[in-house]
């Protein structure tokens, strides 16, 4: 079940710029787009780009912490999920660590960046790439543990007992565990909360995807223990978090509206996608959040790109392979024209 392994090249979703995008449905962002509270806010702090970055991001935290439910002693900032990720990982310094797979591949490049082991735990495909009970004994002789919920690239969520079996399995082994949350807020699901935490346990979210802000670049950390946060915060640049990041950050914590209207789209334009995808054939998995992994026996990547459309081609994921693709949930004007491409690359394929 496990074995040393290396990441594959990197490619990741959202490259607008070495290719001709019309509709780019390879990153997985909020079809709402950013919400106009934060791009005014950014526009009424222009003058305070002047000036430096608050280090310690007090405002934000602040923020944070009140929308959280999180002691701000216990949170810490990034330059976007990913920042945050490296950073836990040289700070905790594991020799050996376990990814599920397939999964978000800079867990895997993050740890051997510093030197350790990534031990990978195989999903199957019959199961629809999901944690088994197995996981959990995996767990032994790791001192991390990568969970990411719901699952990129197949937005399957972990089943709540099981992931509070997980948790407890890793303070018993004195294994860190970073869960991946970054998706949760387009499922409708509750996220976890201080109190289902036990052990050295750091929930990652992101701006990133639900308040469309993937170039702002804003990710924070919610650890179980304060002193955790301090080193992870002590191992990054000083200015990591940016101005207009910070701001932006703040003002969208205010925007539950938004993330309401935003699940509820997503939950009618994944269903109307599922069914396109189904009727012209394809293998489709089941997705609890804002993207679809399904597969095709067609170089459906390269047929749509020449017509404008980008997707993700998701063979560079461990544990997948050609005719993975995973796309986008966009608004269901944009979603209509990527079925009718759809329809014409199989009818002409």
């Amino acid at each position: 079940m496990n074995h040393f392994f290396s990441v594959n090249p990197t490619v990741h979703g959202g490259d607008i710029y070495s290719r001709r995008v019309e509709h780019d449905f390879s990153a997985n962002i909020n079809p709402l787009g950013m919400p106009e509270s934060v791009k005014k806010a950014i526009v009424q702090s222009i003058r305070s780009f002047e000036h430096y970055p608050d280090v310690n991001c007090t405002r934000l935290r602040e923020a944070i912490a009140a929308h959280d439910g999180f002691d701000t002693e216990k949170i810490v900032c990034g330059n976007g999920a990913a920042d945050l990720i490296y950073r836990a990982v040289q700070v905790l310094s594991p020799k050996r660590a376990l990814v599920a797979v397939p999964t978000f591949s800079e867990y895997e490049r993050a740890l051997l960046s510093f030197g350790c082991e990534a031990v990978h735990y195989n999903t199957r495909k019959e199961d629809n790439f999901s944690l088994r009970e197995d996981f959990i004994d995996s767990i032994e002789g790791c001192q991390m543990v990568f969970v990411c919920n719901p699952n990129n690239p197949v937005g399957n969520l972990v089943k709540p007992e099981l992931l509070r079996k997980i948790i407890e399995k890793c303070a018993m082994c004195g294994a860190s565990l970073l869960i991946d949350e970054c998706f949760m807020d387009f499922t409708g699901e509750s996220p976890l909360s201080s109190n289902d935490l036990t052990g050295n346990v750091m929930l990652l979210r992101a701006f990133t995807k639900i308040y469309a802000m993937a170039g702002l670049r804003l990710g924070y950390m919610l650890c179980s223990r304060s002193e955790t946060a301090v080193k992870i915060k002590s191992c990054g640049q000083c200015w990591s978090v940016s101005v207009p990041a910070q701001v932006a950050g703040a003002a969208a914590l205010n925007e539950r509206d938004y993330v309401n209207l935003t699940v509820e789209l997503i939950v009618e334009e994944r269903s109307f996608l599922t069914q396109a995808l189904k009727e012209s054939g394809f293998e489709v998995f089941d997705s609890s959040a804002n993207f679809i992994l399904f597969r095709c026996g067609m170089p459906l990547g390269e047929l749509l790109m020449s017509e404008g459309f980008a997707i993700r081609d998701c063979r560079n994921y461990p544990g997948l392979s050609e005719g993975y693709y995973r796309i986008a949930v966009r608004g269901h004007s944009e979603n209509q024209l990527l079925v009718e491409a759809i329809k014409r690359c199989v009818k002409n394929g």
